[in-house]
């Protein structure tokens, strides 16, 4: 008799979509599968593919039972890996210790990737999980010893949960990126449904965006799209657009600008399409940059102190400033001597590139979301997204910044001169503000920005080119990228718009300070490790 039979494990299929827990409403309508007499059983709901299942089980069941009803219910092979979510987003392990739910606060179980050893990864690796419940065996046997060795053991376990079951933190091992389902089959030696192109890919997307755009965000969740805290790995890329979409909604552009609902989307819907398939940027990072750019108008109050029309240009700027990257910076494409920086003679290629390619978007008259302004304005939002833009430049870091320090102390906001400054200050804020979301957020955005420089340091050797010292894989740790980094670029950037926006310190900077007490404690930590292995 098989284990399912032993547990008397039953999934019950439910026939309608739900997203509340995400503030996206559907309709639904549950059946239910009774369990059979005198059964003590435990019941989960999750959601899965899009559906709302319930398992049932054993006090007594396996570990590995449970775990393949859930593979059963993923409609995924032994050769997969899964991971749970709770309510609050946060990893649980797949085991009988599941605690017992509602309907309403169901778990979310996805397939992440193929198991290691089916696919030739390391061999070291095979006994993770196996090593991840016996840890958590210690940290339940130990709930009664001192609070240091709980922490640890705590520690260790949500350090081998990322590994293996956070494809965010899989970047190590070869593997691809959750956005895309399809790449990850690639990697199954049976795959269960065939590759889509990417156009196909896309136009799945616009399908559910385009579905999902006229259903009602919750008012929680647009308070919390306010907040540097919004956690982007919990959403889905027509999820995102949506919520893009309420982004120029809640500012009042449609009304203000005569912004077409429709051509809205297709801009949106283009913008996305013309994020590349990369490590960092891409168009989750865009979507991140330009909610932070969100936030920022909210906390600051910029809505009573500019006009809508630098309001838009901001957020269109944050969601414009990275089109079509490829994923080597502008030191690798002068070096190069790609067809970028020919084009735009070593300066500022990229960021050159980015604003063409968004004016090319919006010379579609389909996607024009700028065709009902007169031309004096169209000059004003061109002009103001070029310089914003062309402002993330990190070479033009310091010139950006020392103008905002000469200026602060007798700000004025009716000065044209220090309002763009202002502007491009609060673009490059926004762009490289992930430091200051919780860590949990940020830490994996560290791993999928060192990748992208490991990738055009490995290139720059394989060509013979100069290699960015930053980038080499073989001289940068992940703490020593960041305490530098933080403390000379951020701490000094994040500071100066704090006098301006006092109300900033608690949102922005003190998260970036204690970003860097945590990354200057790994770096010492392991300083120190290297000082004694070499004693």
């Amino acid at each position: 008799m098989s284990g399912w039979a032993l547990c008397q494990l039953q999934v019950v299929l439910y026939s309608f979509e739900v997203s509340a827990s995400r503030g996206l409403i559907f309709l639904c309508g549950p059946g239910h599968v009774p369990p059979g007499p005198g059964m003590t059983t435990k019941i989960i709901h999750f959601m899965v593919n899009g559906r709302l299942e319930q398992a049932e089980f054993g006090a007594d069941c396996s570990a590995a039972d449970v775990k393949d009803l859930f593979r059963a219910a993923a409609e995924a092979g032994p050769h997969h890996i899964l991971k749970m979510y709770d309510t609050n987003g946060s990893l649980v392990n797949i085991s009988p210790r599941l605690e017992a739910n509602s309907e309403d606060s169901y778990y979310r179980l996805e397939v992440v990737a193929t198991d290691l050893q089916s696919v030739g990864m390391p061999t070291e690796l095979d006994d993770m999980e196996s090593r991840l419940h016996h840890l958590e065996s210690k940290v339940i046997g130990d709930v009664g010893k001192t609070a240091d060795i709980m922490c640890e053991l705590k520690s260790q376990v949500e350090s081998f949960k990322r590994k293996l079951e956070s494809v965010q933190h899989l970047s190590w091992m070869g593997l691809f990126k959750e956005d895309s389902h399809c790449q990850l089959s690639r990697l199954s030696q049976k795959p269960t449904t065939p590759k889509l192109s990417v156009e196909e890919e896309r136009q799945q997307v616009r399908r559910k965006f385009i579905n999902m755009s006229s259903l009602q965000v919750t008012e929680k969740v647009r308070e919390h799209l306010k907040t540097p805290i919004f956690d982007n790995w919990q959403w889905e890329e027509a999820e995102m657009l949506v919520l893009l979409q309420v982004m120029f909604t809640d500012l009042d552009f449609l009304t203000e600008f005569h912004i077409q609902l429709d051509v809205l989307q297709n801009f949106l819907f283009e913008v996305y399409c013309h994020y590349n398939s990369i490590p960092f940027h891409n168009f989750q990072h865009c979507f991140c940059v330009t909610q932070m750019m969100y936030g920022l108008i909210w906390l600051t109050d910029l809505r009573s102190k500019l006009s809508r029309l630098d309001l838009l240009i901001m957020l269109t700027s944050a969601l414009c400033h990275d089109l079509d990257h490829p994923g080597y910076n502008n030191v690798y494409q002068i070096n190069a001597q790609t067809d970028l920086a020919i084009r735009y003679n070593d300066i500022s290629p990229l960021e050159n590139h980015h604003c063409a390619v968004a004016f090319g978007i919006l010379s579609k008259p389909e996607c024009n979301i700028l065709k009902n302004l007169s031309y004096e304005q169209y000059k004003l939002i061109r002009g103001g997204m070029i310089k914003c833009i062309l402002a993330t430049d990190m070479a033009r870091h310091n010139e950006i910044l020392n103008k905002f320090k000469t200026m602060q102390p007798e700000f004025d906001f009716n000065n044209k001169d220090h309002k763009e400054v202002l502007m491009k200050i609060m673009v490059k804020v926004s762009d490289i503000s992930n430091e200051a979301r919780p860590m949990a957020v940020a830490e994996p955005w560290l791993d999928c920005l060192l990748e992208e420089f490991f990738n055009q340091s490995d290139t720059e050797k394989l060509k013979g080119l100069p290699v960015t010292p930053f980038m080499d894989r073989d001289k940068v740790s992940k703490p020593s990228s960041q305490t530098n980094f933080i403390r000379f670029v951020l701490l000094p950037l994040f500071t100066e718009l704090t006098k301006l926006f006092p109300c900033l310190e608690q949102h922005i900077l003190e998260p970036v300070r204690r970003a860097l007490e945590y990354y200057s404690g790994l770096e010492r930590a392991g300083k120190e490790e290297e000082q004694t292995t070499k004693a």
